[in-house]
């Protein structure tokens, strides 16, 4: 092989051996928003848009029925497939799907296939989100601490035990709130009220809303506490 010779594409496991033009296409993702007195347009980026290659090339030789074959049957089924070039060393392109292909034969010209087919890369899904407790809060990574554990907050002088109490509190105030409603529902499921005591009915929803309000002072407490632990408060 010369030094001239380049690396031949690859889609999956055919080989694009005769591909004469190759065409990389690229959305940053930016949305324009007109802004008062701004001369132009605010440019807010949300996400890039997949990548996109348009290739043209022929197929011919023994193999071309055969490799014409596969690319129908990859683009038909929408399977992902690794493509390599030249064209795409520089992105990190994983997998990629063909999203349109067209192909035609001349009279003629036996076994020659001319082709054109759109490639969109079809990005790993992120992991599952994970919910902490807190109704979400994920420890102290939320809090902007990185890596840096309870001992730690413990050396700079920090009470590690109102973490543990806010924690004990939030599933305390999330068992009354599934308890009143609950009963809610209780009531809402029955039809006739006036043969029923409905002293013993609201029992349940005036415990939750006692446990609520015994929870209440000492949910502050814990929240001044920790305001002064980042030095919010004297």
């Amino acid at each position: 092989m010369s030094d001239d010779a380049r690396p031949v594409p690859l889609l999956g496991d055919i080989s694009l051996e005769l591909v004469q033009r190759i065409e990389h296409s690229l959305d940053a993702g930016f949305a324009s928003t007109p802004i008062a007195g701004l001369p132009g347009d605010l440019q807010q980026r949300t996400s890039r848009r997949s990548h996109r290659i348009r290739i043209t090339g022929v197929l011919a030789g023994d193999t071309a029925k055969d490799d014409l074959s596969k690319l129908q049957g990859a683009a038909a089924s929408g399977d992902e497939v690794e493509f390599s070039a030249d064209i795409s060393s520089a992105l990190d392109l994983q997998k990629v799907v063909i999203a349109e292909l067209r192909s035609s034969e001349a009279a003629g010209e036996p076994n020659r296939f001319i082709y054109s087919m759109l490639l969109v890369e079809s990005p790993p899904l992120p992991p599952p989100a994970q919910l902490g407790g807190f109704g979400g809060f994920d420890g102290l990574g939320d809090l902007g601490l990185g890596d840096l554990g309870l001992g730690d907050l413990g050396d700079l002088g920090f009470d590690t035990d109102i973490l543990g109490d806010l924690a004990d509190m939030a599933g305390d105030i999330a068992g009354a709130v599934n308890d009143a409603m609950n009963a809610i529902n209780a009531l809402s499921a029955l039809g006739n009220l006036d043969a029923l005591n409905p002293g013993n009915l609201l029992g349940p929803i005036q415990q939750a809303t006692d446990r609520l309000g015994a929870l209440a002072p000492k949910v502050q407490d814990a929240m001044g506490s920790l305001s002064k632990a980042f030095g919010g408060g004297a």
